[in-house]
């Protein structure tokens, strides 16, 4: 089924996300850096600019910025006045990222913070651009329940929190498997299912990067 998911994520890529040139350079500045090929698809990216555009967002929080190939497609659908803040682990990858989005043209409205989100998301409570109106997950999934829980704190009602690669492979439902990514997914769609400030729902994806999923919640209040 790879071969078919990936001519049809290239079917419908090549019509409604053609190959964008600034896009296509980050993508090959990411390879060049040796940066993990984990980066969302053409189509998972214009998604990601459908829910900017569709939410209103004008204050954006990314957790994981990798090579800033997602940062960018979230950016560019942001109003002239709007501001991303991207936190990334990894120094050589906020260093790749900083040269994507500069090349991009986006790097004026994205406040990159470097270190591990977990230390960082703590010196977010008076920044400026907080409560965000969308929030962005895509990091070490083991940390996705902590990651939610400070996604609360800076959120407001109608806030859009966006979580990518819950399903794993289909290894979610799988209750043999120890993986502590997995472990944490599952972790993190319990607190989905009980929060009383969020209504959520879970969309698995196929295509060039596989089988996987995003999930979707909306705070309520």
């Amino acid at each position: 089924m790879q071969e078919v998911w990936t001519q049809v994520d290239n079917y419908f890529g090549d019509r409604l996300s053609p190959a964008e040139d600034m896009l296509e350079a980050a993508l090959l500045a990411n390879e060049r850096a040796g940066l993990p090929p984990i980066d969302v698809t053409r189509l998972q990216g214009k998604f990601l600019e459908f829910m900017v555009r569709i939410s209103g967002a004008r204050c954006i929080l990314e957790i994981g910025t990798l090579g800033g190939y997602s940062t960018i497609w979230l950016a560019r659908a942001l109003p002239g006045d709007g501001r991303i803040v991207s936190l990334e682990l990894d120094p050589r990858h906020a260093e790749v990222a900083r040269a994507n989005l500069e090349n991009a043209g986006v790097l004026d409205s994205v406040d990159l913070i470097v270190g591990p989100a977990l230390d960082t998301l703590p010196t977010l409570k008076d920044c400026a651009s907080a409560p965000f109106d969308l929030i962005f997950i895509d990091a070490d999934k083991k940390g996705y329940p902590e990651y939610l829980r400070w996604a609360l704190k800076f959120s407001r009602p109608g806030t859009v929190i966006v979580a990518d690669n819950v399903v794993r492979d289909g290894k979610v439902v799988d209750p043999e498997c120890a993986d502590p990514n997995v472990l944490g997914v599952r972790r993190f769609t319990e607190m989905l299912a009980v929060e009383p400030r969020l209504t959520a729902t879970v969309l698995q994806t196929v295509g060039t990067k596989g089988y996987d999923g995003f999930a979707l919640a909306v705070v309520l209040r």
